[in-house]
């Protein structure tokens, strides 16, 4: 069978990353489905200084060496939503949104998302003043007042990360401490930034097109106290309360403790046959990366045993991974799982990256695959100022297109760069490109901004989707595009910094991508702040239906962003 694997693991975080190297580094075929990005929750840590051996680093680049040891032990990596498991029989199955995936053993490693708390008013003015994520959001209250609700390692580091952008910064505490390590709370003691109120809770945030006003309480003494932002001004409450175990994929399947959290033996196997799980997902006392790293070597371990005693069992022998360099096997030797989605995903370049620190030889490698791949050629329309912005989207997209001729770069002067002499056109929101077809329409997808970062993989998808044939689709999700009849702009304002940004932005791509009624144009904020202040944007990804007929926070796949169309 092309699609047999001797392990899928579900989550690409650092817990699936290590059990796929040893997995690997044993001979074993395995491939990481992963639906958002590769390198889990961590990603969105600025700073790691506790992961043993490594004194200083980002989450971002630990998991990338994570990935790249397992790939080039011969680990397989795929882009792709998992909906299903059917974990009877010897061989189990493994559902996702680009088909279907066989194995003798699956690995949970699906970790956890960020927990609300509940108090009146969050839901309300999530996205418009209440956020879950420093990383993505923290710039948004530059120079304003923020709140910090949580006790544990995230409230008390990304306390710290906030003073870079906030006045000020104060974290209220339920207990009477911090419930993480001493070192780490006393960065937070210790700054000039930071007040810590404990046995404090918030009880309402109040506000009208933003947050103006928190109230909390002195749990002790049944104090209240309140903070008002200035006239016409706002501020910031940052939610780290822990988090939520993304488990519902085995619900039913196996055993789950009231919390929701997957129960396991000492060998991280669950009640079901062939079904282990590691990292987050799991009971434990601590959820830090080197836990989620020793959970996922144990597991691995485990399903070795298991996957010989199967291979003996079946007589069936998934064929063995090839060592690999740092750019993979070629698509064409993985079967179903592409690699160079996982590459491309694993280019975090920064917004301002150049077009040389972008495309390395491993890039390269993976966009000809992208390419190859394409039915159809497109052009890459620039509509440009006389901004710096502009001139290194230009290069960027120069340096794309010279890479194929499956793109063609037309360059559409507008009346803001000076250029006289020469036909103008109007657009808003410079520089922008538009994914157009060979004839000169538009597919409906756009770019303003420069599409770096985390939505470096979303721009190269896009182009495979506009070109087709683009990422496969359940019948009845194809089915419920087709039917859109009306006009819908679908505007995703994005960070580039942000991990929660690309799925959001694929899929509305896609829709555009399948359906002429359809339009997906993705703003980077931070060089268009008047659409932060015309829609009061605090958080991202922010969707924006037809002008504002609709404003929605947070990711969402492409089954969630329908029910908006």
């Amino acid at each position: 069978m092309k699609n047999l694997y001797d392990v899928v693991i579900i989550g690409g975080g650092p817990a699936g990353l290590t059990a796929a190297l040893y997995l690997a580094r044993a001979r074993y075929r395995v491939v990481v489905v992963e639906k958002e990005h590769f390198g889990g929750q961590i990603t969105i840590t600025h700073e790691v200084v506790n992961y043993p051996g490594v004194e200083r680093t980002s989450g971002t680049a630990l998991t990338e060496t994570m990935r790249r040891q397992a790939q080039g032990f011969g680990a397989e990596f795929l882009l792709a939503e998992v909906e299903k498991l059917s974990m009877e029989g010897d061989i189990k199955s493994v559902y996702t949104n680009r088909g279907e995936l066989h194995s003798f053993g699956v690995l949970l490693a699906t970790g956890a998302h960020p927990r609300m708390i509940g108090f009146r008013g969050e839901e309300e003015f999530r996205g418009r003043g209440v956020a879950y994520c420093a990383t993505c959001d923290g710039e948004f209250f530059t120079g304003k007042e923020v709140f910090v609700v949580g006790g544990g390692f995230a409230a008390a580091e990304e306390s710290v990360f906030l003073t870079k952008y906030a006045s000020h910064v104060t974290i209220l505490i339920r207990e009477d401490d911090f419930t993480c390590a001493q070192a780490t709370a006393e960065a937070a003691r210790s700054h000039e930034k930071i007040t810590i109120l404990t046995n404090t809770e918030v009880e309402e945030v109040r506000g009208d097109t933003a947050l103006r006003s928190i109230r909390y309480r002195n749990n002790l003494t049944g104090e209240v106290s309140e903070y008002q932002a200035p006239a016409g001004d706002t501020f910031g409450v940052f939610v780290f309360a822990g988090y939520a175990p993304a488990t519902e994929l085995v619900r039913g399947v196996a055993e789950l403790n009231e919390q929701g959290y997957v129960v396991t033996d000492r060998s991280m196997q669950t009640t079901a046959e062939g079904l282990y799980a590691a990292g987050d997902v799991c009971i434990k006392p601590l959820r830090q990366v080197v836990t989620a790293v020793g959970d996922g070597a144990l597991a691995a371990t485990e399903l070795e045993k298991y996957a010989a005693a199967m291979q003996k069992k079946t007589g069936l022998h998934p064929e063995q991974p090839t060592a690999a360099s740092s750019s993979g096997r070629s698509a064409a030797d993985q079967g179903t799982a592409k690699p160079e989605e996982t590459k491309l995903e694993s280019a975090k370049a920064e917004g301002t990256a150049t077009a040389s620190r972008l495309f390395d030889a491993d890039m390269l490698a993976q966009l000809n695959a992208v390419f190859a791949r394409m039915n159809a050629p497109l052009v890459l329309k620039l509509y440009l100022d006389g901004r710096p912005v502009s001139a290194e989207l230009r290069g960027y997209m120069e340096e794309l297109a010279q890479l194929t001729d499956k793109l063609a770069l037309e360059i559409v002067h507008t009346a803001a760069d000076g250029t006289a002499g020469i036909i103008m056109e109007k657009i808003e929101n410079l520089p922008c490109v538009q994914i157009c077809r060979a004839g000169g329409s538009w597919t409906g997808l756009a770019f303003h901004g420069v599409p770096g970062g985390h939505e470096f993989t979303s721009f190269v998808l896009g182009l495979y989707n506009a070109a087709g044939p683009g990422q496969a689709l359940d019948e009845d999700v194809a089915a419920r595009i087709k039917s859109i009849t009306r006009k819908i702009d679908l505007k995703v304002l994005v960070s580039l910094s942000c991990t929660m940004c690309p799925e959001l932005v694929t899929a509305a791509q896609k829709l555009a991508a399948e359906n002429p009624n359809v339009t997906a144009q993705v703003y980077d904020l931070n060089h268009f702040p008047e659409l932060r202040e015309r829609y009061n944007v605090m958080s991202v990804p922010c969707l924006i239906i037809n002008d504002g007929e609709q404003i929605t926070f947070g990711k969402k796949n492409i089954r969630q962003l329908l029910e908006f169309c």
